[in-house]
Order: structure tokens, then C-alpha cells, then sequence
């Protein structure tokens, strides 16, 4: 139980790690776990409509650790290729310490959902990491394209970077994508 709590109180720690997005109608940055709480809430819904064959549970679960590794290895910009490729030995290190707190009857498991998450090669990887880009896509379309007109992201970046949406939901993608190619904020 002693391990148990030391991870919650270290997980805390992801309130503090700040994201490009800005919530709808506030002048701050969304933290991490906010981040984490919405993609999962998104997936929970979006599962209504997915194949029966997914494994829910594991679903949610990934989404509600995919981030944690920020607590040691910061958030790192999803259009930033050259940071995202050089973030990934710090987020592995950091997802054996914080999943190696626990227990190993727990901690294991955990840490191999997150490689899981982190390869998305499994139908449960794919569509969660489909649901971790549906909130920051919808959040910049419906701020005027807030943290990509700040990092000038341009549209086709945009469109490539969340094409797996269509993991999640055909649907959804189709309403996003249209609303990508429609948005006068974004420069071609």
C-alpha cells in the first residue's frame, strides 16, 4: 500500500505539466492530466460506435496513463517531429521509474500498456491514440486555431498529424477533416 500512494502522489505531479492547447474560453494552458481526463472521456464515448471486439478497459486504461511520463519527461508538441523523436528515451526511462513505484504485479502491466500505447500496432493502441488527438484538434478549431497559428502549423500538417482520428470514428474524421480544410485561420 506504501508503493500505491507514493505513485498517486508522484501522479499528481502531471497537474503541473503544461500543453500547447489552451481549454476553450481560458487564457491558460491545459495541464496534463486535463489532457488525459478529456481523451479518455472522448474514448469512452467514441466506444459506443466502435467494433465490439475492442477491449474497452484497456482502452481507457492506456489513455489514462499514456501521459504520465510528461511528470519526468515534459510534454513535448505533437508537430514537433525532430522533439518527439528525441523525447522518446526520456519517456521510456521515465515510464520505468514511475510504473517500477508500484509493485510489480502492477507496475508491469502498466508499463506495458504504455509501450503498447506508445507502439500503436495493436486495434487498442490505434484507437487510443486516434482518441489522443480528438480533444487538441477540436479545441484548436473551435479557438481560432490557437497553439497552431502560434507555432505556425500549417494545414496539411494538421490533416496528416490527425488522419488516425478515422481510427476512432470514420464519422468524426470526416466532420473534422472538413472543418480542417475549411478553416480560414490556417495557412496552406
Amino acid at each position: 500500500m506504501e508503493n500505491i500512494v507514493s505513485f498517486l502522489l508522484e501522479s499528481e505531479k502531471l497537474k503541473s505539466v503544461l500543453r500547447q492547447t489552451k481549454p476553450l474560453g481560458e487564457d491558460r494552458f491545459e495541464n496534463s492530466a486535463e489532457h488525459s481526463w478529456q481523451t479518455t472521456l472522448a474514448a469512452m464515448i467514441l466506444l459506443e460506435s466502435a467494433p465490439a471486439e475492442l477491449d474497452r478497459l484497456k482502452i481507457l486504461k492506456m489513455l489514462l496513463i499514456h501521459d504520465i511520463v510528461e511528470i519526468d519527461a515534459g510534454d513535448v508538441f505533437v508537430y514537433d517531429e525532430q522533439a518527439r523523436q528525441e523525447a522518446f528515451a526520456a519517456e521510456a526511462e521515465a515510464a520505468e521509474r514511475l510504473f517500477g513505484m508500484l509493485d510489480t504485479n502492477i507496475g508491469e502491466p502498466l508499463l506495458a500498456l504504455w509501450h503498447e500505447f506508445e507502439q500503436a500496432q495493436t486495434p487498442e493502441a490505434k484507437f487510443a491514440k486516434a482518441c489522443d488527438r480528438v480533444m487538441p484538434v477540436l479545441q484548436n478549431l473551435e479557438s481560432g486555431g490557437q497553439s497552431w497559428t502560434a507555432h505556425d502549423i500549417r494545414r496539411a500538417k494538421v490533416l496528416e498529424k490527425n488522419q488516425p482520428i478515422k481510427d476512432a470514428s470514420p464519422e468524426l474524421w470526416a466532420l473534422v477533416k472538413k472543418r480542417i480544410e475549411e478553416a480560414t485561420f490556417l495557412k496552406d
